[in-house]
């Protein structure tokens, strides 16, 4: 996992768990094969680094649900 993406992440995530939920939610869409990457790179990246970078761009995001 590339640091500087996980800082600028964390940037717009504070909260380390809701951060880890979505990254890691969103690399199991990405495993399974139903749903493409939505930001491109020159270069190879780990799922986990494109789902950062989907983060950092705003392609994705969260919501907390109501108790």
């Amino acid at each position: 996992m590339r640091d500087d993406y996980l800082q600028k992440a964390q940037e717009i995530i504070p909260d380390p768990y809701i951060l880890i939920n979505v990254v890691s939610r969103r690399v199991k869409q990405l495993k399974d094969g139903g749903f493409k990457p939505l930001v491109h790179s020159l270069e190879k990246l780990d799922l986990e680094d494109i789902a950062l970078k989907e983060i950092i761009e705003g392609q994705i995001g969260y919501e907390l649900a109501d108790s």
